[in-house]
């Protein structure tokens, strides 16, 4: 592959807070169950302006189910300390020279494609390195992040940037503090970090030579080691245009996301 976008999407069997995690099936509006990994694909190839979507993973579980439906895989090594790190080494297997790389994490099949066309827009209308989409959290959201806190889950992540959408700050705590609670329609001053990247080949090939720091490694996000290292990531916002989103973060996700397969009466 030269030139274009590709789609990465890392996916790994370990992860410590749910293990086996893409293998999960979630049931749809007419009962269909697909995997997680499954449903991550079909959302990224729903995307306009892609033109390869793969898996990344070092598992072989993971790589027979996307070879079951259809998808292509590329095995990376168990090494990768995240997503990001595992889509600079599928860039390297898989010899491609794409212009954008997309990292749509295998936790978030609800993602719109008009949140990953905006980023694949802001890349290559703006020149700049990363960017990943933030979503103004309904009062109905903000809830639940707070529960998920009050309940000691680490759910979504939330960001704060700056008046020109350059990032400060990702937490799995909630921020910035409010105070207060919303009424479930009521926009709130909370962003929810969207899991999805869009990466120049160079700064990926940047990333991997960085350190991790103390703010990646108390807080678990990858992002984080651009900030640390002075790199800019532009937060894109982005609208929901009556679409709920959540990503698969705990088991107590799945009842989440299956309620809003069933009411947004996806397959």
């Amino acid at each position: 592959m030269k030139g274009g976008t590709l789609v990465v999407i890392p996916a790994r069997f370990a992860s410590s807070r749910y293990p086996g995690k893409p293998l999960v099936p979630l049931r749809g509006a007419g009962g269909a169950a697909r995997t997680l990994i499954e449903r991550s694909w079909q959302a990224a190839r729903a995307v306009r302006g892609v033109d390869r979507v793969v898996v990344a993973t070092d598992d072989e579980r993971i790589a027979d189910e996307v070879a079951r439906f259809g998808g292509e895989v590329v095995m990376t090594s168990p090494d990768a300390a995240n997503g990001t790190e595992r889509c600079a080494e599928a860039l390297d297997v898989l010899g491609a020279a794409p212009d954008i790389v997309i990292n749509l994490q295998g936790d978030a099949p609800l993602t719109p494609p008009w949140f990953v066309e905006a980023l694949i827009g802001t890349l290559a209308k703006e020149g700049v390195d990363v960017a990943t989409p933030v979503l103004r959290c309904s009062g109905a959201a903000h809830r639940a992040f707070l529960e998920d806190r009050a309940a000691g889950r680490v759910g979504g992540t939330t960001a704060v940037f700056d008046r020109e959408g350059r990032a400060l700050y990702f937490s799995k705590e909630v921020i910035p503090y409010t105070g207060r609670l919303y009424a479930d329609d009521e926009p709130t001053p909370v962003f929810h970090h969207v899991g999805v990247y869009a990466y120049t080949p160079a700064a990926l090939a940047r990333y991997r030579r960085l350190p991790q720091g103390p703010l990646e490694t108390l807080e678990g996000l990858e992002q984080l080691r651009f900030l640390e290292n002075g790199m800019i990531v532009r937060c894109v916002e982005v609208e929901a245009r009556g679409r709920e989103f959540w990503e698969l973060n705990n088991p107590e996700d799945v009842p989440r996301i299956e309620a809003v397969l069933a009411r947004q009466n996806m397959p």
